[in-house]
């Protein structure tokens, strides 16, 4: 609508005029009649274009409505300005709103028609100039489906120092993907279990499509405080006066109170993201998965993108569903730990497959570390392993939270063997000897938690009835989902008769046996958990989702460690400096299959190998050292077999181990878990022909394929006992 300024008025009959405009609007929204017009003003000029208005107020009223109707989307270019509340739109005021021209629209009448109108200028408004009026503010009202809530938060970014100050009221939440650096500047806040306070160190949440988005939740203070709302709230206002700039700050300022968490999210740049963003083909792990990309789960924000997050809604936005024995589960658990007890609680964790075991174990963690300063984790599932690469058993000591997924924090463990395959059916034997050597190691001073496979049918089972019974547990978390259970329950009375991989149940006590053992044996406590959130027990379909993906990604975190501290370029494996490895001072073995002696270094050429720690010296006379058995021993990491050289003698290893430890390696490993393909076939630098890569393979031969074990196969000494009683 143009508006007409007239200044050949005297300053007294402009402000009549601007008072009587205001009454005009309110007259206009209310429907009024035309005779009512006349009286606004006596401007020839300004009444005719008053009439025309007036004329044309039913078809006008009815654009507006048909306008309004529909979903409001602008750019960052239209607008800077955030203001995402837990309000509906029409509940949000504006006391003062000035139009394009010049001209002011008060809301001072509460009609249906007047509500309409007023968010109706407010969206021209926000599309049509810029909130605020500085060039320092970067944030735009986020987008919204008509008839949806808006966001929770409040946040603004600030250009000049790069960072973005977020602000959740008590009970709000925000579900985001992406990556970041927290901070909390002011109350609590609550992630993935662990407990973000006022004054604690900066903590990197990382939350990629390829599992369930991570979500901040605004805490109440439980401390008691001597200050009262107002001293809160201005404590809370100097804090966004220190970290943003005096445009993007005048928003939070009117949206801070004394319960206001307010947090600074900074990008989160380390080599990890790096080098993973260094592949074509993982440079969106960190953006939304296709389903939140049809559902339109994504709020345009620019506060938050400008630091690599991005905000969700709707159904997406949920995060961690935890069900009520979930949580009841965990309840229990956190009781167990600060109660008084005999010993430390030792935690079982097991289920099947995708039924929620490791994201249960990462919020127990989580949880237990607000309590205590440190967690033992025992790894006993090798092909998902929290902080190792896959194909290793480890015991760890957590003193950080763990806010991602397991790529994210691969870290060095305090004991680990290196078994070389992702399952254990092949050798159950070694796989449990193995387990009851790093068992040894545990203290007992800390809580601990024993992650377990999600093979719990057949043999599987009974390794399970074994580690139940080797490692004396007290508390047994057995995760289900369906209407069909997958195994039977863990419970003390039918573990009491259950037959496992290594043991066998106790012989039946006479009476006064049982009487004397009833007080000092020491019974289990089983908490089972319905796991309902979606998809639980079925394989991920999407990206980045598979366990061979899984896999990969473990494996690339645990190399890009080689990576510079420094931003700068990512520079590939084969561009490293490798270390020379005499024959003689260092033993091959190979874990999953029979190889032929002579065949071992072609074997072992450009593959994964676990540095281990043998307990005897290794001397050889020149040529390669090669053992008939594989060892149980001490694993200090993985590294890559680049090149052999024969004629002096020599391995070339790549590895993130330190040299100070690599110098007490005297033990290569190889075993069924291969370097991840992208690392072979997408080498940055090279133009000749690619190396280790070749095309002229063919899978018809007898035994080039992947060899197939039956998992239910009966162990061979059971079947002589059998053919022995026929």
């Amino acid at each position: 609508m143009k508006v007409h300024k007239v200044s050949s008025r005297p300053k007294n009959e402009q402000r009549n005029a601007k008072r009587h405009s205001r009454n005009k609007w309110h007259i206009h929204n209310k429907k009024s009649h035309t005779s009512d017009l006349p009286c606004v003003t006596s401007n020839p000029a300004t009444a005719k274009l008053e009439n025309q208005l007036a004329n044309r107020q039913k078809l006008k009223l009815k654009r507006l409505q048909k306008v309004y109707a529909k979903p409001v989307s602008f750019t960052p270019e239209d607008s800077h300005a955030i203001r995402a509340k837990g309000k509906a739109a029409n509940s949000v005021t504006f006391p003062h709103v000035h139009t394009n021209g010049g001209t002011e629209v008060a809301a001072v009448s509460d009609s249906e028609d007047s509500q309409e109108w007023t968010s109706y200028a407010k969206s021209v408004l926000q599309n049509g100039m810029e909130r605020g009026g500085g060039s320092q503010e970067n944030s735009a009202c986020p987008e919204t489906l008509e008839g949806e809530e808006l966001p929770d938060y409040v946040a603004q970014h600030d250009r000049v120092q790069k960072h973005t100050v977020l602000v959740l009221k008590q009970s709000q939440s925000l579900c985001f993907r992406g990556r970041c650096l927290l901070t909390c500047l002011s109350g609590r806040v609550e992630v993935m279990g662990f407990t973000i306070e006022q004054g604690q160190q900066p903590y990197p949440l990382f939350s990629p499509s390829s599992h369930c988005p991570l979500t901040i939740t605004a805490l109440g203070d439980c401390s008691p405080s001597t200050k009262n709302k107002k001293e809160g709230r201005f404590e809370a206002k100097a804090i966004i006066r220190k970290y943003l700039s005096s445009e993007p700050r005048k928003l939070l300022l009117s949206e801070v109170d004394s319960d206001s968490c307010v947090m600074l999210l900074q990008p989160l740049d380390t080599p990890l993201t790096r080098f993973l963003h260094s592949f074509s083909d993982l440079s969106q792990l960190f953006d939304l998965n296709a389903k939140e990309l049809r559902s339109q789960a994504a709020i345009f924000d620019p506060a938050l993108s400008a630091i690599g997050v991005t905000a969700l809604r709707g159904p997406c936005a949920q995060g961690l569903f935890m069900s009520r024995s979930y949580q009841e589960a965990l309840s229990s658990l956190l009781s167990a730990w600060e109660g008084d007890f005999d010993c430390c609680p030792i935690i079982l964790v097991c289920g099947g497959k995708n039924s929620g075991k490791s994201t249960f174990n990462r919020h127990l963690i989580n949880s237990l570390l607000n309590h205590t300063a440190s967690v033992e984790y025992l790894e006993c599932d090798l092909g998902q392993t929290e902080f190792t690469p896959p194909g290793c058993l480890s015991l760890s000591t957590v003193t950080e939270p763990l806010l991602g997924p397991p790529f994210t924090h691969q870290r060095d463990p305090d004991h680990m063997v290196f078994y070389g395959r992702t399952d254990c059916q092949a050798d159950l034997d070694q796989y449990l000897d193995s387990l009851k050597t790093l068992w040894r190691h545990y203290s007992g001073e800390n809580p601990i938690i024993i992650n377990t496979m999600g093979w719990v049918k057949g043999h599987g089972f009974q390794v399970l009835v074994d580690l139940i019974r080797f490692f004396s547990v007290t508390h047994i978390v057995q995760l289900s989902y369906g209407d069909t259970p997958q195994c039977q329950a863990l419970t003390p009375e039918f573990l009491r008769s259950a037959q496992g991989w290594q043991t066998h149940p106790p012989s039946q006590p006479s009476l006064a046996e049982e009487a004397a053992n009833h007080l000092t044996a020491r019974s289990h406590v089983l908490l089972s958990i319905h796991s309902e959130f979606e998809g639980a027990g079925v394989s991920g379909e999407m990206r980045y989702q598979r366990s061979n993906e899984l896999r990969d990604l473990a494996l690339l975190g645990y190399f890009s460690q080689m990576q510079s501290a420094e931003p700068g370029p990512i520079r590939p494996l084969h561009c490293f400096t490798p270390y020379q490895v005499p024959h003689s001072a260092v033993a091959l073995g190979v874990t999953h299959c029979e190889v032929a002696p002579n065949h071992i270094l072609y074997a072992v050429n450009a593959s994964l190998v676990g540095l281990c720690c043998l307990g005897e010296k290794v001397s050889g006379r020149g040529g390669p050292v090669l053992l008939s058995q594989t060892p149980i021993c001490q694993c200090v990491g993985i590294g890559v077999l680049r090149g052999i050289d024969m004629a002096q003698g020599l391995y070339f290893l790549v590895t993130p181990v330190p040299p100070a430890v690599l110098r007490q390696v005297n033990c290569l490993l190889l075993g069924e878990v291969t370097l991840p393909k992208k690392l072979l076939t997408v080498q940055h630098g090279v133009e000749a022909e690619l190396p280790y890569v070749t095309t002229d393979y063919s899978f018809d031969i007898a035994g080039a394929g992947k060899l197939h074990i039956f998992k239910g196969l009966a162990r061979s000494c059971f079947l002589k006992q059998n053919k022995t009683n026929k």
